[in-house]
């Protein structure tokens, strides 16, 4: 297994529209690991056209409970199991987690149930073990994993993950500009950072109509992207790259202008994200 990371989807926010990118979702493969990084909608496709096999799932990690960020939890992890999974999967996540792993099941009972009588199927649930986390440590040995808690107003419990095997890796969550995410992310081979471009934001308060109350919450719980990169700059991290853009799909902004930004505060590497994008680590 080659140590990397996939963008599988690169958007912020649930809407998806025609050729666009689809919302948050990561692959990361280390130190014999395989891990998905939150279950926005499309996960399971991206993880299919990223090579990954779906019965090899092993952890998955949801940084909050926003929809774009754990829609297709429950379809992904059923999926694979219609597809051949017969191993455990371990899903960490915030508080209500567990809820919403209830609910799905709940409304597959049906399916579940003929498909375990009908083709000997491992019943789904004893497959997956779900695990609320908090800020700190969440697992150890060679890959240990860790969590910061992040502002991202009104969700509470929203969560950075810094990764640690053969290398490290950082991804931010959803978050306002935060500093102590610097040392959380210290030397960090990589950083996955959401990013909001300002130049963007009207663009996007139109489209929608949602009028002040959107513009408040983006500015109020996402990192402009000069603020990115005072963070990466901050942490001395390797590389950086840009990950649940807000906006993604508007042809007025190009990968040049998000580089650009970033490049007046910090001269490391910076790379916009985008669906399937992999780095090697």
């Amino acid at each position: 297994m080659t140590d990397r990371v996939v963008l599988l989807g690169t958007k912020g926010g649930p809407a998806i529209r025609a050729g666009g990118a689809m919302p948050t979702s990561s692959l990361l493969e280390m130190d014999g690991r395989r891990v998905v990084i939150d279950c926005g909608l499309g996960v399971t496709k991206g993880l299919v056209e990223a090579g990954v096999d779906l019965r090899a799932l092993d952890l998955i990690f949801i940084t909050h409970l926003h929809s774009d960020h754990v829609l297709e939890l429950g379809p992904l992890i059923h999926t694979a199991w219609t597809t051949g999974l017969n191993r455990k999967v371990t899903v960490f996540g915030p508080a209500g987690l567990a809820d919403y792993w209830a609910g799905f099941m709940a409304s597959m009972a049906f399916d579940n149930a003929i498909r375990v009588a009908d083709e000997g199927r491992t019943p789904l649930d004893q497959l997956v073990s779900i695990q609320t986390y908090s800020e700190g440590e969440i697992m150890a040995g060679p890959l240990r994993v860790t969590a910061l808690r992040v502002p991202h107003p009104p969700v509470t419990d929203a969560f950075a993950l810094r990764f640690e095997g053969r290398k490290s890796v950082c991804f931010s969550g959803d978050t306002a500009y935060f500093p102590p995410l610097a040392a959380f992310a210290k030397g960090c081979d990589v950083l996955v950072h959401e990013a909001l471009l300002p130049d963007g934001v009207e663009v996007i308060v139109q489209k929608t109509g949602l009028g002040e109350k959107l513009r408040a919450h983006l500015y109020a719980s996402h990192c402009a992207i000069e603020d990115v990169a005072r963070i990466a700059a901050a942490a001395g991290v390797g590389r950086l790259y840009l990950n649940h853009l807000v906006p993604v799909d508007d042809p007025r902004f190009s990968a040049a202008d998000w580089e650009a930004r970033a490049a007046t505060v910090w001269e490391g590497p910076v790379v916009m994200g985008r669906d399937g994008m992999e780095i090697l680590l």
